[in-house]
C-alpha cells in the first residue's frame, strides 16, 4: 500500500495520458534490475551534492556476471553503473565516488547492511512500460522529470 502512494505521489506531472500511464516510478526495494526487461530507464543522479542534477536513459539489456559493471553515464571522474557486486544476490544501480574509492548503491546500502548512508546521489529512476518510441523527458533544476516541450 506504502509503494503504491509512493508511486502515485512520484508520477510526473504532464497532460500526456500515454506517458502518465506508462511511465513508472520505481523504488530500489523492488529491485528492477534482477532480470533484464529490455525496458528503457531514465535516471536522475549527480556525482556530488554541488552538481547539478542531470538524466540519462539507458536500456535493461546486461545480465551482468558475478562482479562486472556496466558503464551507464560519467560525469567529472564519477560514474553511474549497473553492477553485479559480490557477494550481493541482485544487480546494483549504484554510482562510484572515484575521489573516494567508493561504490555507493541507489538505495545507500548493500543487502548485508554493510554501507552507511552518505547523501543523495540517485534521486529517482522511471521505466518505460512500453515498446514503442520512449518520451523524450528533462529535468528542471531541482531534479523534477519533465517532458520535453511542456
Amino acid at each position: 500500500e506504502e509503494l503504491k502512494e509512493l508511486k502515485e505521489k512520484n508520477k510526473i506531472d504532464t497532460a500526456d495520458e500515454n506517458i502518465k500511464n506508462n511511465l513508472e516510478w520505481i523504488a530500489p526495494q523492488e529491485k528492477p534490475f534482477n532480470t533484464v526487461d529490455n525496458k528503457w530507464y531514465y535516471v536522475v543522479w549527480r556525482s556530488n551534492e554541488k552538481d547539478n542534477w542531470r538524466i540519462v536513459k539507458f536500456k535493461n539489456i546486461n545480465n551482468l556476471e558475478e562482479g562486472k559493471k556496466y558503464n551507464i553515464d560519467k560525469l567529472n571522474d564519477d560514474t553511474l553503473d549497473m553492477y553485479y557486486i559480490k557477494g550481493e544476490t541482485n544487480q546494483l544501480l549504484t554510482v562510484y565516488d572515484s575521489k573516494r574509492k567508493l561504490i555507493i548503491p541507489w538505495n545507500n546500502k548493500f543487502e548485508n547492511g554493510a554501507f552507511p548512508p552518505l547523501k543523495k546521489w540517485i534521486k529517482s529512476v522511471y521505466r518505460w512500460n512500453l515498446d514503442t518510441q520512449e518520451p523524450d523527458l528533462i529535468i528542471d533544476n531541482d531534479g523534477n522529470v519533465k517532458v520535453n516541450g511542456e
